[in-house]
């Protein structure tokens, strides 16, 4: 499972980021994110791309890991 540590970076870099991470076309992905809009926004490109997500939340970060 590829990582991706997109914390403080803001909309849009987190999604070009998760964007080519995905030309790889693992089964699973990992992004690390610290605000509110970057979460929302690689959730929604995710799930357009056809992933399910889940959301862990510890201490204001998020880890949104995608799953085919």
């Amino acid at each position: 499972m590829k990582t991706i540590d997109a914390r403080g970076l803001s909309c849009p870099e987190p999604v070009v980021l998760l964007r080519e991470a995905m030309r790889s076309n693992e089964d699973a992905y990992q992004i690390l994110v610290d605000n509110h809009a970057s979460r929302e926004n690689t959730m929604r490109y995710a799930q357009h791309q056809g992933y399910q997500a889940t959301v862990e939340e510890q201490g204001g970060e998020w880890t949104l890991t995608f799953r085919k």
